[in-house]
């Protein structure tokens, strides 16, 4: 059990090598991190060694299952760790350095200001490829199954209590992960607090994989918003 009160960090990753020890030593050098897991969703390069080698607890699949099916893994290894009673912060892989910007957003739901955090990003270095379709789709859908407005419905930077974690498990499957969340713990009457954090990460471009990933986004969020609107 853990000595201290904090956050379990969990990270979903896929073929980070290049970043993944970056967010894990700025990750575990918060004092408000308790420890640092690594679900290495079916990589083709050594990420998992990387982030083992950076102090991360590390699980891999042998073959990936999504991101939810990762983050899903990640709960149940931080509970297998004793870390069943402490709340979880995810966290994309590629944050890199400005992952430590993320003790911002465990601060409000250590203080029991919120049960779910979220953050918002400034604007990237980087310019993404996308059109924002998948935000809006996002973005609507949650305000028509909640009454709320989000600002970035799909940022996968979040913290959440145990009650806030119950809620929203099962995980929506897939890209639709984040917006099942937010419906889901909305609709458990808990408290979501946006919280603006400084982070930078890698966007999509233009090319073919990026564009694939966009469909999938888009289909993983409708289906989401589709069975919860049968609710």
């Amino acid at each position: 059990m853990p000595t201290r009160i904090g956050a379990v960090a969990i990270i979903p990753a896929k073929d980070e090598a290049q970043r993944i020890a970056q967010t894990v030593v700025a990750l575990a050098g918060l004092d408000v991190v308790l420890s640092v897991i690594v679900i290495d969703d079916g990589s083709t390069d050594n990420t998992a060694d990387v982030a083992g080698a950076s102090g991360a607890y590390v699980m891999r699949h042998p073959q990936s299952t999504g991101k939810a099916g990762a983050m899903t893994t990640g709960v149940e290894y931080a509970d297998q760790l004793g870390y069943d009673q402490s709340p979880v912060l995810f966290a994309d892989a590629d944050l890199a350095a400005t992952a430590s910007a993320l003790v911002d957003l465990v601060r409000p739901v250590l203080a029991d200001e919120a049960d779910l955090t979220i953050a918002t990003l400034p604007p990237q270095q980087s310019a993404g490829g996308g059109s924002g379709r998948v935000v809006r789709l996002g973005r609507e859908g949650i305000e028509a199954a909640t009454g709320w407005t989000a600002k970035q419905p799909l940022s996968g930077q979040r913290c959440l209590n145990r009650a806030a974690l119950e809620a929203a498990t099962p995980f929506a499957p897939g890209w639709g992960v984040e917006v099942g969340m937010s419906i889901d713990v909305l609709r458990a009457g808990l408290r979501v607090v946006e919280v603006p954090v400084d982070l930078q990460h890698r966007v999509t471009g233009t090319d073919l994989r990026a564009k694939l990933h966009r469909a999938a986004q888009y289909r993983d969020v409708r289906q989401a918003l589709r069975r919860r609107a049968d609710r």
